[in-house]
C-alpha cells in the first residue's frame, strides 16, 4: 500500500475529499468515551483532523512515511510510521495495551489490509466492553450527467490497472465484507450507513484528484498514460464552464460501524 501511494503522496493530500460532519458526528455518537481515537491507515491525515476536534487525543498511523508528510500538525494528534505487517508487539509500543483505545478508524484503506490479522488487533486493543470500529470508503464521484458520463468512461478505462480485489471491494461499499463486530446501540445491523462528502473543485483539481488515484499511477508506471490529450478533452468539454471554475463534487460514503461482540 504504501509504495503504491508513495509518488502521489502530494497531490493525495491536495486533492482528496474530506469527510462530512454528520459522519463524525454519527461515530462519536456511538463511543462512550471520546479518550483515544487510532486512526489506521491515516495517509495525509484528513480523517485524523476530524477525530481530533472529538476526540482527546488521536493516534494516526500509516505504512508510508511520505504521506505522514503532508499530514495536518495538531497538538493532540500524534504520528506514527508503522510496518506493513505490524506485529503485536509494535501495536502495543505504538498505539497502546490492551483495552486502551475507545474508537478505531480506518477511512479508504480498509480495502489494503489482510483483514483477519488487523480485526484481530482492532479486538485486543479496543477498550471492552464499549469499544467502537468504523471504517468507510467512497466510490466514484458525481459532478452532473454528462461529465459523470466521461468520469465513467475513464474509470472504467483504469480498471485493469487496479487491484481487483481492492476495488471490488470498495465498488461493494464494504457490504459483503466479513465485520466481526456488533450493530452499535441504536442500529439494528453494522451498514452499510451512507453519507454525501462535496468538495468544490476547478476542473484542474479534479484532474489532480484522478491522477492521485492507486490505478493512475500504476498505469503510468506501465507506460500508459490514462488522462491522455483525448480524454482530458473529453473531460474539458463536459465540464463546460470555463477550467477555473468551481463544480460541486460529491462523494458517496459507506460507512461500516461496530463494537466488540459480547
Amino acid at each position: 500500500m504504501a509504495e503504491r501511494f508513495l509518488k502521489q503522496a502530494k497531490e493525495y493530500s491536495k486533492a482528496r475529499p474530506g469527510y462530512p460532519k454528520e459522519l463524525f458526528d454519527f461515530i462519536a455518537s456511538k463511543t462512550l468515551c471520546h479518550d483515544v481515537a487510532w486512526d489506521v491507515g491515516t495517509g495525509s491525515g484528513q480523517a485524523a483532523a476530524s477525530l481530533a476536534s472529538i476526540y482527546k487525543n488521536v493516534i494516526a498511523t500509516d505504512t508510508s512515511i511520505k504521506q505522514l508528510e503532508f499530514a495536518p500538525k495538531l497538538s493532540n494528534i500524534r504520528y506514527e510510521c508503522t510496518s506493513p505487517n505490524m506485529s503485536m508487539s509494535e501495536l502495543e509500543q505504538k498505539i497502546g495495551p490492551e483495552s486502551s483505545i475507545d474508537l478505531v478508524t480506518v477511512a479508504q484503506a480498509l480495502q489494503w489490509f489482510d483483514l483477519d490479522t488487523f480485526f484481530n488487533q482492532v479486538k485486543w486493543v479496543l477498550k471492552k466492553p464499549n469499544g467502537v470500529i468504523a471504517v468507510w470508503c467512497y466510490t466514484i464521484p458525481n459532478v452532473d450527467d454528462e461529465f459523470d458520463l466521461v468520469l465513467k468512461k475513464s474509470y472504467m478505462e483504469s480498471k485493469p490497472y487496479s487491484v481487483g480485489s481492492a476495488r471490488g471491494m470498495m465498488e461493494d461499499k464494504y457490504a459483503s465484507i466479513k465485520f466481526p463486530f456488533a450493530p452499535v446501540d441504536g442500529c439494528d445491523h453494522t451498514g452499510p450507513f451512507e453519507f454525501q462528502t462535496k468538495k468544490l473543485m476547478t476542473l484542474d483539481e479534479f484532474l489532480t484528484y484522478v491522477r492521485s488515484t492507486a490505478a493512475y499511477q500504476t498505469a503510468k508506471d506501465q507506460g500508459v498514460e490514462l488522462l491522455n490529450d483525448g480524454m482530458i478533452e473529453e473531460f474539458t468539454s463536459a465540464w463546460k464552464e470555463d477550467a477555473n471554475e468551481q463544480k460541486s463534487v460529491s462523494f458517496p460514503v459507506y460507512l461500516r460501524i461496530g463494537k466488540l461482540p459480547i
